[in-house]
């Protein structure tokens, strides 16, 4: 069903495609991310899109930009409950790899690196970037930044390669479907005992000054 408004703000009319673009992303592949379609869906003509975005590439690195600051937003409260024991490491997976997954996340991202469009995917590194650099900021000790990147470089990554070919992937080698999740998990667990180590640690060498 299209969304028709007889007005819309400059602002309003963004908006309104990039969730129009991200719904067809979910819906039917990055294939179907058009200017058309997303015209089509908000009530608006294929020219006032090109007057916004330029192109479908730069559609498509709205809707990027849209999605890593959606997903860093969330993941990044998460952590932070997370980190006071009021939610599961392993709801921080499943939360990444659903945005890659469900998400369209990693479908997006493929489709653009496969077109060409790499520099589209700039906006979703820049938000994972600005997102470790709050998490370094605010880790327990100042000395976590490395076990916090590493971890942020293999969450994405396995979840990205999930998405893609997780499912064919442990089913050949007999695995269940989580285990990239499990993997995922356990790391994250070992990183937190290592900060809470650490604090403990630091919290001890400075009693004893």
């Amino acid at each position: 069903m299209s969304i028709k408004r007889a007005r819309l703000s400059p602002d309003e009319s963004r908006h309104a495609a990039v969730e129009a673009a991200r719904m067809l992303l979910i819906e039917a592949g990055p294939q179907a991310v058009t200017l058309k379609a997303v015209a089509a869906r908000i009530g608006r003509t294929h020219a006032n899109l090109l007057h916004h975005f330029g192109s479908a590439a730069g559609l498509q690195k709205a809707l990027a930009a849209h999605l890593g600051e959606t997903i860093t937003a969330t993941i990044g409260k998460a952590v932070d409950a997370m980190r006071r024991g009021e939610v599961a490491p392993r709801l921080i997976v499943d939360m990444t790899f659903d945005a890659f997954d469900a998400g369209g996340a990693g479908a997006l991202a493929s489709w653009m690196l496969a077109s060409g469009n790499e520099d589209a995917l700039d906006p979703v590194v820049e938000a994972i970037h600005r997102l470790v650099d709050k998490l370094v900021a605010t880790a327990l000790t100042p000395d976590l930044g490395d076990v916090i990147r590493d971890n942020t470089l293999m969450l994405v990554l396995l979840a990205l390669g999930d998405s893609q070919m997780g499912g064919p992937m442990a089913a050949s080698l007999g695995l269940p479907r989580e285990k990239a999740r499990e993997i995922a998990t356990r790391s994250l667990v070992a990183a937190l005992m290592a900060e809470a180590a650490a604090f403990a640690a630091n919290e001890a060498a400075q009693a004893k000054v």
